[in-house]
């Protein structure tokens, strides 16, 4: 039989097969292409079959329906079809070698635990730190070269910082910020990167042994520790308060007053913003931790979202942008004018460092402190058993949002006491 594979009529086709024998489902759009169903388990995959030009039909298995998308797959299938109908006989081909190209695409094509911004940053770390080495086979990349070229990225980055502050100081200019220990996470991240990718290769296909094996070679991280003082926060919130970007300066205010990691916040939509119970509701796929985060509003982000919906819709977005994605997506845009004006020079995880420094202030727990920032309660037993629920959380969040006011010196509305 032939119909139109999508994905949703693929995962609708039963396995294992209620007949009990392989079932072949071809598609109605390139022929030769199909999925074959098991009669005994669940597996489907992928196939491509033809006669070649002599008689002779090949049916060549292209991948597994868990592990390669429809696109992918179909794409894959047309070029085996094509090198049929000329002759070319799969079964025959030399094997293609893993380049560091192949495993990179292979990588990011077939791995689905790794989220969108991580694929992001393993292709830009490869493409631009290792971008001469992408069409050489990963059997010839050495132990030795890949130590060379670790401390490479370190020491050309390092040198590039020291003459952006020089630069600076001659043009009595404000530096382009890079942090101290830039160098170092970017070698030992571009290094991450390639083990990941060959890793995943070696699963694949018979390869040498991973040539990333620094472990005592890796540059020293050092735990950043900026963030915005309690005596700098009556500035650093004014200049906030008076950017002209609206966008930009209600994310900013809402990364300070919860903690919230940058793209989750940037990528809010409205239906997650629940006004009836006073919850922000992030299911687990759109947060870092992968966990479910429903963090209680304080009466200052209830008020921040009351006064943005009034503006409009924005596309489903709370902070919409004309971007690719549709919302924001650089914070730059209001933290560099809050830099120039206070000579406050941040990051937007910064802004969660201080919220967590002042949430820890506030003498709350532990555990109320670790939910409010969708951090891990722990691995050992005691933890376990803690049930952090929201109603729980709600005294907390608000205690932290009272001493954030009282720190960035924001007038309580008359008749509103403060919590503690």
């Amino acid at each position: 039989m032939a119909i139109k594979l999508t994905k949703r009529a693929i995962e609708r086709l039963p396995a294992p097969d209620p007949g009990g024998k392989q079932r072949l489902v071809w598609d109605g759009e390139l022929k030769g292409f199909g999925v074959l169903v098991s009669g005994v388990t669940s597996a489907k995959t992928y196939i491509a079959q033809r006669k070649l030009p002599g008689g002779l039909t090949r049916r060549v298995t292209v991948g597994s329906v868990t592990e390669i998308d429809l696109d992918r797959a179909r794409a894959m299938a047309a070029d085996l079809l094509n090198d049929m109908r000329h002759g070319r006989d799969p079964k025959r081909r030399p094997a293609t070698p893993w380049t560091l190209r192949r495993a990179l695409d292979e990588y990011l094509a077939t791995n689905m635990q790794i989220k969108p911004k991580t694929q992001q940053g393993y292709k830009a770390a490869v493409e631009t730190h290792l971008g001469d080495w992408l069409n050489l086979p990963l059997a010839e990349i050495t132990r030795d070269a890949v130590e060379a070229r670790h401390r490479k990225i370190q020491s050309d980055i390092e040198d590039r910082r020291r003459a952006n502050a020089k630069r600076a100081r001659r043009d009595l200019v404000q530096p382009e910020h890079w942090g101290s220990a830039a160098g170092a996470n970017t070698a030992n991240g571009a290094m991450r990167a390639l083990r990941a990718i060959f890793n995943h290769a070696a699963d694949r296909s018979p390869l040498p042994p991973n040539p990333v094996r620094l472990r005592k070679q890796w540059f020293a991280e050092p735990r950043r520790e900026r963030l915005v003082r309690a005596d700098d926060l009556p500035a650093f919130y004014a200049a906030l308060d008076e950017l002209e970007n609206t966008t930009a300066r209600d994310y900013l205010k809402l990364l300070l007053f919860t903690g919230l990691r940058r793209e989750e916040a940037a990528s809010l939509r409205w239906e997650t913003v629940d006004f009836a119970a006073r919850l922000i509701r992030l299911p687990a796929r759109r947060t870092k931790a992968g966990r479910r985060l429903d963090l209680p509003m304080a009466s200052y982000i209830r008020d921040l979202f009351v006064a943005r919906r009034a503006m409009g819709d924005d596309g489903g977005w709370v902070f919409g942008a004309d971007s690719r994605s549709g919302h924001l997506e650089e914070p730059r845009a209001g933290l560099d004018p809050v830099a120039q004006a206070t000579g406050i020079r941040i990051s937007a995880h910064d802004l969660r460092r201080t919220f967590v420094t002042v949430a820890e202030s506030t003498d709350i727990s532990v555990a109320a402190l670790k939910a409010l920032v969708n951090h891990s309660l722990g691995a050992d037993v005691t933890s376990g058993y803690i049930q952090m629920t929201v109603e729980r959380l709600r005294e907390p969040a608000q205690r932290v949002c009272d001493r954030m006011m009282q720190l960035c010196e924001i007038p309580a509305p008359e008749g509103v006491a403060r919590v503690g």
